[in-house]
């Protein structure tokens, strides 16, 4: 046995072991120790005859605040307002919307900067490349365009191939290839197209769905997943475009997918400390050197949300069985997305409620209850500790992930809120909807 003395020169040592001072978040069973050892282990009925495991945490350096203000609302659309995305470096913005526009916003002034007319039907969903020196956007009738956000002016025309309107759009990670030129997208009718942004033309087509494909993510391994209303995922490398495994266990549609290392591999080198950088070597060294501290020695791991009101947590780069199967919800889930440290999933359904799962083993955590109608989208702040969701309810809610509840309600928009995003720098949230108001939001 240790004694106290020795015992406390060893977390002195564990704790100076990290140049920065890391904070830390402790878990017995799962359940976080928030105050004095002996009061956790009444409140939770754990013998103390045991062995206790307890489990530490790192929590992110930097700590975001909540938004709890409307700084501005921004007219321009004549139209819904139906995608909105902060750039990885959190300088720019951008939004999609059913008057056939793509818009940047002045963040710093919080006016309209450059209007975009070259879709001819409403721009269904946008997409920053990593390094963000490129924008690309989809639209109802299948055209893709690629914009140039320092100018505000598409780069060519449009690129078409596609039959029906594009469902997703994603980038391939910077630390894979810098600077970024290679996208896919992915489209009502079954297909993902691999495109070069340079050379402007589709390289490879992914065929295989025979139903509609959802949404496509680009993992930091290079592999490619894709969901569709066939039930099924399929995962695919990206040299030859070969079908690698396909994951079935939905009994419905699947809506939506989300990566473990989405939130790195979204934001490229980009970070907290604003740091910019002068070449594509170093964007890939920064950006390679985030992806291996989120990834740490686990295989990326995937979590698909469905019709069938369950979502399913994969290793699809190791196995194609179902890691976990998460059940709860009593609708269709609409969006899932990983917290950016990985430790955490949300979940938003058409039953009014969010949920947050362990990010490793699928368990349940909580249900978040406040929406009085569907939640559509969810967004994290970057220090993985508060959760932000917009609901067809016309309002937005922010809720804090250490005490499960309700940290802001922020009312304003005056119609269903389509789109939220929070910017990876943390200070801004950006949302949009059926109002046609572009709303920015502070802390």
């Amino acid at each position: 046995m240790l004694g106290r003395r020795s015992s406390m020169r060893l977390l002195t040592q564990f704790f100076k072991m990290s140049e920065e001072k890391l904070p830390y978040a402790f878990y017995i069973d799962d359940h976080e120790l928030l105050g004095p050892l002996g009061a956790h282990l009444l409140k939770h009925k754990v013998s103390v005859e045991q062995v206790l495991r307890i489990v530490c945490q790192p929590q992110a350096v930097f700590r975001i605040r909540p938004v709890t203000r409307c700084s501005a609302t921004i007219s321009g659309h004549s139209e819904a307002i139906l995608s909105v995305a902060f750039s990885p470096d959190s300088k720019q913005l951008a939004s999609g919307s059913g008057d056939t526009s793509v818009r940047f916003w002045d963040i710093n002034t919080q006016t309209p900067l450059q209007t975009e007319l070259g879709h001819k039907n409403w721009v269904l969903c946008i997409a920053w490349s990593p390094d963000g020196k490129y924008l690309v956007t989809g639209s109802k009738d299948g055209e893709i365009r690629v914009w140039d956000p320092s100018t505000g002016k598409p780069t060519g025309g449009a690129l078409n191939g596609h039959k029906k309107w594009i469902t997703a759009l994603v980038w391939e990670p910077a630390h894979l290839e810098s600077p970024c030129r290679r996208f896919a997208s992915s489209s009502k009718d079954g297909d993902v197209r691999i495109w070069d942004a340079v050379l402007r033309k589709c390289v490879i087509i992914l065929s295989g769905h025979t139903l509609a494909v959802t949404c496509v993510k680009w993992g930091g391994d290079g592999l490619i997943f894709s969901s569709s209303q066939d039930c099924t995922i399929k995962v695919w490398e990206t040299i030859q475009g070969k079908l690698v495994r396909e994951l079935k266990g939905h009994g419905h549609w699947v809506n939506t997918l989300a990566l473990s290392t989405e939130y790195v591999l979204r934001t490229g080198p980009f970070d907290h400390t604003e740091k910019t950088y002068k070449s594509a070597d170093e964007i890939k060294q920064a950006a390679l050197a985030r992806y291996s501290v989120a990834k740490k020695d686990t295989p990326e791991r995937l979590v698909s949300g469905s019709d069938d009101f369950t979502m399913i947590l994969w290793e699809p780069a190791v196995s194609k069985q179902v890691k976990a199967r998460m059940t709860g919800h009593q609708q269709l889930v609409n969006h899932v997305y990983f917290s950016p440290d990985g430790r955490w999933v949300a979940s938003g359904s058409f039953d009014k409620s969010v949920k947050l799962w362990d990010g490793y083993t699928g368990k349940f955590i909580a249900t978040f209850r406040g929406h009085v109608g569907p939640v559509y989208q969810i967004s994290w702040s970057a220090d993985s500790r508060l959760l932000l969701s917009g609901s067809k309810d016309s309002t937005m809610k922010i809720w804090e992930v250490r005490t499960l509840k309700l940290k802001e309600d922020l009312p304003g928009h005056a119609d269903e809120v389509y789109t939220v995003d929070w910017s990876p720098d943390g200070r801004k949230v950006a949302s949009g909807g059926k109002d046609r108001q572009l709303k920015l939001w502070m802390s």
